[in-house]
């Protein structure tokens, strides 16, 4: 009981300062620090939450140990540039988009330790490590929870960012949007076979991280190629 009031307090004073930075006054910082500490205080969240359940305790100290690692990172940018002034709508926007991409990111975390559960099982493997595995079906059941809320998450952020263009092409958004309704395409599917078909295991896991790997080129691949290749923007 100590360890969750001290988690959440952190959790509360890392939630406070960082968005205290992330939109200062009506600009928005979109530092790679912040955004790594934004992924680290969902992780913190899911952690404290999983620790009600006394056999995700492991995975629960696991993602709330990454999560204060993420602290580190946090902070002013430094750059003039990092810091866009933008409507509170776009702000509104954007800080959905980036949330759902952080719960899509720990449930990322959440499949790669349930594929890891998955080969320890597979070759029998029995050791005091057990002890910081839940169950599988648990694991799965975390799994599928984090992919609902960032599903939910992602399916606002498309929706309200499609009011905000006006011309895909001329504004270079294309691809992102086509990468990024991609994946919530396949997060889709993955949500309606679990509920009307059960899957699980492997195939599961694997098409969520094919999901979320669509999600990463969308966001980071998109931008690398125009702004190092075709010296370009998202405008």
């Amino acid at each position: 009981m100590a360890a969750t009031v001290f988690a959440a307090t952190g959790l509360a004073i890392h939630g406070k300062a960082l968005f205290g930075l992330i939109l200062p006054a009506n600009g928005f910082d979109l530092s790679v620090g912040n955004a790594v500490s934004m992924i680290g205080l969902e992780l913190a969240a899911i952690g404290i939450v999983a620790a009600i359940e006394p056999t995700l305790r492991g995975i629960s100290g696991g993602l709330i140990f990454l999560a204060a690692l993420t602290v580190l990172l946090m902070g002013p940018s430094g750059e003039a540039a990092s810091v866009v002034t933008l409507a509170w709508q776009v702000r509104a926007h954007v800080l959905v988009a980036l949330l759902s991409y952080g719960l899509l990111t720990v449930g990322t975390i959440v499949a790669l330790y349930a594929l890891a559960q998955e080969r320890r099982l597979q070759a029998a493997k029995l050791s005091p490590v057990n002890r910081l595995f839940a169950p599988l079906e648990t694991t799965e059941k975390l799994l599928f929870g984090v992919a609902a809320a960032g599903f939910a998450g992602l399916t606002l952020a498309i929706v309200s960012g499609s009011s905000f263009v006006d011309d895909l092409i001329e504004q270079h958004l294309a691809h992102k949007f086509g990468l990024s309704l991609l994946a919530w395409l396949v997060f889709g599917i993955l949500l309606a076979g679990r509920h009307f078909k059960g899957w699980r295991g492997k195939r599961a896991v694997q098409l969520y991280l094919g999901g979320f790997a669509l999600l990463c080129v969308a966001y980071f691949g998109s931008r690398l190629i125009l702004e190092e290749i075709f010296q370009r923007s998202w405008s």
